[in-house]
């Protein structure tokens, strides 16, 4: 029954407040990027949050995206690769706990992936993220779970997965071949500045729906303004989202004869943590889409649901709470 499927890296989430920005320093870490470790780090890393107040989650861009939208009680799916572990056995209990139809495929001698966040006192995340199994996701687990749910109307596709071309090109072509429409998040600012050029391409050729940031909008079309660089963005597909923050968000949706504009303004919240607050914006935009609401309503949306994360550690935002924060558009 899944009407929208998530593809990415299947990741369990360990948080840590930091009291300054000394520790992302010492660890070379990018103050609200997403920086690729290997075991030695990861280790590194484990031994300090040994010492800290830690908390676990499930994570993974995608994955957020899709639990939101599970919460918000819309049909759902995932592809996505864990560690035969204590932690791949996590991820998959809460998939299951919130009603969505998972194809995780289990790696054995591979540990699940982690994404270790380090959250500053100005509530931004820096990622440190150690893929393990899940850099072990497949189209072939979007070809399977496709097979079981063919009334699948999108494929939201994290834009972590761009570091394997290869990869990401099988998903995008599956998820044209099935008539699906393809809903993008750009991920990081520097994954779209390092590989700028061909996630260009992806997007001119494969992506319907693309969201944004202000600082990955830039990063992909050069320029500050966030009006010209959703401009830009929304040349190549049918909706174009970029974020402003706390300022609220815009898109630009192509017609056939004309563009149409749209902004909603953001709402004042205490910030704790905004990890997953892109991934909780997509999941308000993409329900209001998929019942048919317009624009302008999509993005009231997601500025709500991104509203709700953010003022809790982690993604731990119960269902009550996300769709009672809907009520006030409809």
């Amino acid at each position: 029954m899944a009407k929208i499927i998530g593809i990415g890296n299947a990741l369990v989430d360990i948080l840590v407040h930091l009291g300054d920005e000394n520790v992302l320093n010492d660890l070379g870490l990018v103050k609200g990027g997403m920086t690729l470790i290997d075991d030695d780090a990861l280790t590194q890393i484990n031994d300090m949050f040994a010492r800290m107040r830690a908390h676990r989650a499930t994570g993974g861009s995608a994955s957020n995206t899709i639990h939101a939208l599970s919460a918000l009680g819309d049909a759902t799916g995932f592809v996505g690769s864990v560690g035969d572990d204590e932690l791949g056995q996590f991820y998959a209990s809460r998939m299951a706990e919130r009603g969505i139809v998972a194809d995780l495929s289990v790696q054995a001698g591979l540990r699940t992936g982690v994404a270790s966040t380090f959250i500053t006192p100005d509530g931004e995340r820096t990622f440190a993220t150690y893929l393990g199994a899940a850099a072990r996701v497949e189209a072939e687990g979007l070809r399977r779970l496709l097979a079981q749910q063919p009334e699948a109307e999108i494929l939201h596709v994290e834009g972590y997965l761009v570091q394997d071309h290869d990869l990401i090109l099988d998903i995008l072509r599956t998820a044209k071949e099935a008539g699906l429409r393809v809903s993008y998040d750009l991920a990081s600012w520097n994954i779209v500045r390092d590989d700028h050029d061909f996630i260009y391409a992806l997007v001119r050729d494969y992506v319907d729906i693309v969201f944004a940031n202000e600082e990955e909008a830039t990063a992909f079309s050069g320029e500050k303004d966030p009006n010209i660089s959703l401009q830009h963005l929304g040349e190549l597909t049918d909706i174009a989202v970029v974020k402003v923050g706390k300022r609220g968000a815009q898109a630009q949706q192509n017609f056939s004869d004309h563009n149409e504009f749209s902004f909603a303004p953001g709402f004042r919240r205490t910030v704790v943590d905004t990890t997953a607050a892109g991934d909780f914006f997509a999941a308000g935009f993409l329900h209001g889409l998929i019942h048919g609401k317009d624009v302008r309503t999509c993005l009231h949306y997601g500025n709500c649901t991104a509203a709700e994360v953010i003022q809790v550690m982690g993604t731990q935002v119960s269902a009550e709470q996300l769709r009672a924060s809907l009520t006030s558009i409809d």
